[in-house]
């Protein structure tokens, strides 16, 4: 537990220097320093291990722009109490390797999701090395506990094609560390980018992330199964995280409700 416990630490130091200054992030009121209020603060965990080369981490990051600039999307973030979303991106591999690709960026509109889109695509490959989904999870912890925002709620969007553990943190250590924070983990498993090797794992992948990396009341684990349906199992999971209805027809009948016109979102 001791090594468990000065892990953590090492992680939760380390990381708050990616975090973005918290001073460009703090609202003045009335000459007080206040953290910033938004409706949901999102960590999009992104798989850069091993299993994953350099084209797929485009693919990857390609899928993720294409989603945060979706007018239904952008529709979404305004239909929130605050209208607007703090969003970092991070790319995972080893115990050692938790990189900020993206630091959090306040996402109220096209221009800001336009933006952090372009900083999504202009960087180089950052993490390597093989699965430590735990320490992964702990990074994506210590960046919502270190920030200096106040969401409403709070989530860890991990994506990967293996449930595999090979060193770091135990997962289950960082998923309750999750819980304890009230932060859930929502799962995006990878099934097969190219769907010439079928499956990644011999094992059921989206029942391994239910069972061992998800977390929260109601979480959830949506599946790509292929280069078409990854864009589409990413926009999904985005629309659901941030309107906050389990399905797409929950979140039509919000927006009908509100009077609402995604496409102006966009415009």
């Amino acid at each position: 537990m001791r090594q468990i416990g000065r892990i953590l630490g090492i992680l939760t130091c380390v990381l708050a220097g990616l975090v973005l200054d918290a001073n460009a992030l703090r609202a003045q009121e009335s000459g007080q320093d206040q953290l910033l209020r938004v409706d949901l603060e999102l960590v999009l965990l992104a798989d850069a291990s091993g299993s994953i080369d350099d084209g797929e981490i485009f693919f990857q990051r390609q899928g993720y722009a294409e989603a945060i600039t979706d007018p239904d999307i952008l529709a979404a973030i305004a239909l929130g109490q605050d209208g607007r979303i703090a969003v970092t991106y991070v790319e995972w591999g080893s115990a050692e390797s938790q990189e900020v690709v993206v630091p959090w960026s306040i996402i109220d509109g096209k221009a800001s999701a336009e933006a952090f889109a372009e900083k999504l695509m202009a960087v180089p490959r950052l993490a390597f090395g093989r699965n430590a989904i735990g320490s992964a999870l702990a990074a994506g912890l210590a960046l919502i506990e270190g920030n200096a925002i106040d969401g409403y709620r709070k989530i860890i969007d991990f994506s990967g094609d293996s449930a595999n553990n090979w060193g770091g943190l135990p997962v289950e250590v960082a998923r309750q560390a999750a819980l304890a924070a009230d932060v859930s983990i929502n799962g995006l498993a990878i099934l097969c980018r190219a769907c010439e090797s079928g499956r990644p794992v011999a094992y059921d992948l989206e029942e391994a992330f239910e069972r061992e990396i998800i977390a929260g009341p109601a979480a959830f684990v949506v599946t790509a199964d292929g280069e078409q349906s990854f864009a589409t199992a990413v926009r999904r999971k985005l629309l659901l995280e941030i309107a906050g209805v389990p399905d797409e027809e929950s979140f039509r009948q919000r927006l009908a409700a509100a009077g609402y016109d995604a496409g102006a979102a966009a415009r």
